[in-house]
């Protein structure tokens, strides 16, 4: 028998460890479910965040930064107050330099914009941010509500050029009850620091899907802005737009040779939230590893009981002329099957939860309330993130942390004596 043994080799410790997991189909459900459970929730998370990556990504170049801006070293030391008075290229032709810079390689599209704070005479809502943007074009290029994929319009029609006219958000006009129609008076300050009252019509409502914008933005056109608020042939900022968000470091580059010291181009990954979020990127891999610990340890617990219920076995292994090693590959070899099973499962059922909820929004604005995260720029639906990476990822994280973990009890098989083993 032990030289038909030998003749087997590994594969037969294999078959041997195969079968071994059969003898006992409870215990090893428990020890499969453990580890699919904590992969399930590995997948789960790294999915649910890189969801929520993927929105903070999206809003950032969408709303604020674009994949590039330029605006000049005077508004970004003030830029908390959206001053108005510091243009960006400043003493330049806007044109020319739009056109310079359309004319970088990658580049797709450049956009001025303008953003002032304003403050409403009759309405019970008395403060409120103005945008200046060419809604046309810009639509053309990106999707401004993130959960539908449009333009983010549900009622009446965008700013017309040159006109006394502006669109609000929903929660803006559900706040101050306007309608389509109405008139907003209102006061905002101009590059010269005088007063402007003025009163544009609604004539269209939308929803971005995000809070920020849709509770107290005033959208208008960007001519009729720039001449209001007196800023001649001049734009506060410059958002630039490349063939993918990638490019930027290098759109970015030749935008300052263009633009010069006194102004300062900022790239979308720079944004403040954007680099939180990346240096909590090893916190995210420690909370997946905290659960997968978790439950290896029921498998390190389950294991070690096999090892002393089947204490006789091992000293019958041992007699018949297994080596220490030998008889430790066995017990490894079968955690290591409990451990692929169970992160194939968790895997399997991760994949499908987060291949469903792809086209399902995560509202948590409706679970923490809208003011709670209202300064993150993350839409208010966030979609699961499916990846096969990570799936692939999760399900090798799986198998090699609970293959590691399962080791340590399967090497106490090998101290165990055959003589003391058949005694007990």
């Amino acid at each position: 028998m032990s030289g038909n043994y030998r003749q087997g080799g590994t594969g037969a410790l294999i078959t041997i460890a195969f079968r071994n997991i059969f003898r006992n189909l409870r215990r090893t459900m428990f020890c499969v479910a453990a580890v699919g459970i904590a992969v399930f929730f590995v997948v789960f998370y790294s999915s649910l965040i890189e969801g929520m990556l993927k929105s903070m990504h999206e809003v950032v170049q969408v709303f604020e930064l674009g994949h590039v801006r330029a605006v000049s070293a005077q508004y970004e030391a003030e830029s908390e107050y959206s001053p108005v008075q510091y243009p960006v290229a400043e003493g330049q032709s806007l044109a020319a330099v739009t056109e310079r810079i359309r004319a970088i390689p990658g580049v797709r599209a450049v956009f001025p914009r303008i953003s002032a704070y304003a403050t409403l005479q009759e309405s019970l809502v008395k403060h409120a941010t103005l945008w200046g943007m060419n809604m046309g074009e810009e639509t053309a290029v990106n999707h401004f509500n993130l959960t539908n994929r449009n333009d983010g319009l549900v009622e009446g029609r965008w700013p017309e050029r040159g006109s006394n006219e502006c669109a609000i958000g929903l929660r803006l006009a559900e706040k101050a009850g306007l309608r389509i129609g109405d008139r907003i008076p209102l006061k905002t300050v101009s590059a010269q620091f005088s007063d402007k009252m003025w009163a544009p019509v609604v004539s269209g409502i939308f929803r971005f899907d995000y809070a920020k914008a849709d509770g107290e933005t005033i959208i208008v056109d960007f001519g009729r802005l720039q001449r209001l608020l007196v800023l001649d042939d001049a734009s506060q900022q410059i958002i630039v737009y490349g063939d993918s968000p990638e490019q930027s470091g290098r759109i970015a580059a030749e935008m300052e040779k263009i633009l010069g010291p006194e102004d300062v181009v900022t790239e979308w990954r720079d944004q403040y939230w954007i680099v939180m979020m990346n240096m909590y990127e090893p916190m995210y891999f420690l909370i997946y590893l905290v659960f997968l610990i978790v439950a290896c340890l029921l498998i390190v617990n389950t294991i070690t009981m096999i090892i002393h219920e089947r204490i006789k076995e091992i000293g019958m292994m041992g007699s018949l002329g297994m080596t220490r090693g030998e008889i430790v590959r066995v017990f490894f070899f079968e955690s290591l099957f409990l451990a692929i099973a169970g992160a194939t499962a968790g895997v399997i059922l991760g994949g499908v939860f987060t291949g469903v909820g792809q086209f399902f929004p995560l509202r948590w604005t409706a679970l923490a309330g809208e003011s709670t995260f209202a300064e993150m720029p993350a839409a208010n639906a966030i979609f699961f993130a499916f990846s096969f990476v990570n799936l692939l990822k999760s399900w090798l994280m799986g198998v090699l942390v609970a293959s590691l973990f399962t080791l340590f009890p399967s090497l106490k098989s090998a101290f165990v004596e055959p003589v003391e083993a058949l005694r007990r």
